[in-house]
């Protein structure tokens, strides 16, 4: 009589493995545990490496994202020197110079800003901007008649800034600036507008720039009538 041949893929029935094979319910337990734990430990570990690669993989892009706003908000909120306050005699308007923090590497000479600093009688700083209130070309400064002249529009500001005749409709903008340790410090980043001075003032809102408005024009009356 032939005996069948056993399969060797087909696990053998438990109940025919002797039981010295199986150990104990202790050792069974402790196989299960051990188990797993190793299984928690891998899964565990998967997730972490694939936590890790999905932080590298995103850094770049918030960086992309969220960085020239950061950026941008730094910059248009520099604080710059202009130099010792001794380099700005009392009495005096001067030429100063300035890098703009806005700037790229191709910029070059471009990159640097002027504007106009009054050291008052009084020791009080004013920075003007040096582009023209009308339609933003360069003024020059005239010591002998005490007048700021815009070459391209017959434009002319008194000393302090503000309007003296021409087609501006008010006086020259001015930089905000400080003193600190002995120099003169302007804030940089964007040109000084009615709008930047709406956004830097007290509430930021359009009340603001509407106030500003009609004090230049009401200036702007005042002196035309004056002027007769």
């Amino acid at each position: 009589m032939s005996h069948p041949i056993e399969d060797p893929n087909v696990p053998t029935p438990q109940s025919e493995v002797p039981r010295e094979w199986l150990g104990t319910p202790q050792e069974i337990a402790a196989a299960h545990s051990s188990s797993n734990s190793r299984r928690g430990f891998l899964f565990k570990l998967a997730v972490g490496l694939n936590a890790l690669v999905g932080m590298v993989l995103a850094a770049p892009i918030i960086g992309y994202l969220v960085g020239p706003a950061l950026k941008k908000d730094a910059e248009n909120n520099s604080w710059v020197s202009l130099g010792p306050v001794d380099a700005f005699p009392i009495g005096q308007t001067r030429l100063a110079e300035y890098v703009n923090p806005v700037v790229s590497p191709t910029d070059g000479e471009t990159a640097k800003t002027a504007c106009w600093v009054r050291h008052a009688e009084d020791g009080n700083f004013q920075v003007f901007a040096i582009n023209c209130a009308h339609l933003g070309c360069p003024v020059r400064w005239f010591e002998q008649s005490k007048l700021f002249l815009c070459p391209c529009h017959g434009g002319a500001y008194y000393i302090d800034g503000s309007r003296a005749s021409g087609p501006p409709e008010r006086g020259l903008f001015e930089h905000k600036h400080r003193i600190e340790r002995g120099s003169l410090l302007i804030l940089t980043g964007q040109l000084p507008t009615l709008s930047t001075e709406a956004c830097n003032g007290p509430k930021g809102s359009l009340k603001t720039l509407v106030q500003s408005i009609g004090a230049d024009t009401a200036d702007t009356t005042g002196r035309s009538a004056w002027n007769g």
